[in-house]
């Protein structure tokens, strides 16, 4: 293993990167992203466009060979493994089904990571892997990068606890052969230091400022963001900031009459939407979860939806990140996107793995995987942490 004095930075290669919002991150904690992979055309267009360092290879991942992986990264070092590859369905990885695509794509996954046996591997996805009925699929992930000489552990990570003005859920499997335990980072927000207490930061923070160094605001299209129907614009416009439709008794408090929505309560599961309808958001809160269309939230103060780049600020993207694409696809982008913050939070626990590993002197041996299961509810940080 090179010294850190060797290594000037870590080098990673981002699989299923999507437009980018992880490497984005990880840049941010200073590590050099050399290769991104998507069979998205607009998404990995986006992210040629806000990592032109980088190299881009859009298609199958099956494809990439290799000696073109090699070719591509011009044979650098390559120190770190990331993406989101599907998780779903990974009990019958390595005694069969071959031919489900998820664990096809997981399985390139495993591949690309033992042919260039990186020191670190971070895996995305969303929470639900960790639930019980999942548990097989969990199993299996972790045995197959265990069998390569990895120690695993898995969090749960709120993302508005590192700085991203949003609540979002984000499953992180974190892997390293150079150390005995993963090092998760810790959470920079909505905690307690010393005598100060550092909050989320809110919508209305996010919001304030969206120009980049030049004054330009990108994707701000607020045509595109305004309500077209007459008849839902008189709606939003008697709905207060932070509030929405979900219940019978929203829609009394909030329309008259003849503005009702004309919705049989009693016969609607549960006697409410699943997902809140007209639902404003709340500038002295994070935003709830950015989704991946323009039609799930609506401005805090202005009757219209948001435009990309807003949605864009509350996951935490800097105002120069530029998307590109078809404004369905802008929105898709950045509703699957990994917060950066959260990528530059992880960013920086890599390079502490790296210090550290130089100062052990005994090698560390495997988590074992009956920990990780047991300790499943551990891994869920539902209140606000203290360091």
């Amino acid at each position: 293993m090179k010294t850190n004095k060797e290594i000037k930075k870590l080098n990673f290669i981002d699989i299923f990167s999507g437009a980018g919002g992880l490497s984005c991150g990880l840049e941010m904690a200073g590590l050099n992203c050399l290769l991104g992979i998507d069979n998205d055309t607009h998404a990995l267009s986006t992210f040629a466009q806000n990592h032109p360092k980088a190299k881009v290879f859009c298609g199958d991942v099956k494809n990439l060979t290799y000696d073109l992986l090699s070719a591509l990264t011009q044979r650098r070092p390559i120190h770190a493994i990331v993406g989101g590859p599907p998780c779903q369905g990974f009990s019958t990885v390595g005694i069969g089904n071959p031919n489900d695509k998820r664990n096809s794509l997981f399985l390139q996954f495993l591949r690309i990571t033992k042919e260039i046996k990186p020191y670190f591997v971070i895996i995305e996805n969303v929470t639900g892997l960790l639930a019980k009925k999942n548990e097989k699929s969990l199993r299996a992930i972790l045995r197959q990068f265990n069998n390569l000489g990895y120690n695993l552990d898995v969090q749960v990570l709120p993302t508005h606890l590192f700085g991203v003005p949003e609540h979002r859920r984000r499953t992180i499997i974190l892997g390293t052969r150079i150390n005995s335990v993963p090092i998760f980072p810790k959470p920079s927000h909505g905690v307690q230091k010393g005598n100060k207490f550092i909050p989320p930061i809110t919508v209305g923070e996010a919001l304030s400022d969206l120009k980049d160094s030049n004054g330009i605001i990108h994707n701000h299209d607020l045509e595109q963001a305004s309500i077209k129907n007459k008849i839902d614009l008189l709606r939003l416009k008697n709905i207060p900031e932070g509030k929405g439709i979900r219940y019978k008794s929203d829609e009394d408090k909030y329309l008259s009459k003849d503005l009702k929505l004309n919705i049989d309560w009693e016969n609607l599961r549960e006697r409410r939407f699943r997902q809140m309808k007209f639902q404003r958001l709340n500038r002295n809160s994070p935003s709830p979860t950015i989704m991946t269309h323009r039609y799930g939230y609506y401005h805090p103060t202005e009757h219209r939806f948001l435009t990309a780049r807003e949605a864009a600020k509350c996951q935490s993207f800097p105002n120069n990140f530029i998307f590109l694409g078809p404004i369905t696809s802008q929105w898709r982008q950045i509703g699957n996107a990994v917060p950066p913050l959260l990528g530059k939070a992880l960013g920086n626990s890599l390079k502490k793995m790296f210090k550290l590993a130089e100062e052990e002197s005994i090698p560390g041996k495997s988590i074992k995987l009956d920990k990780i299961i047991l300790k499943r509810k551990e891994a869920f940080h539902y209140k606000e942490a203290t360091i």
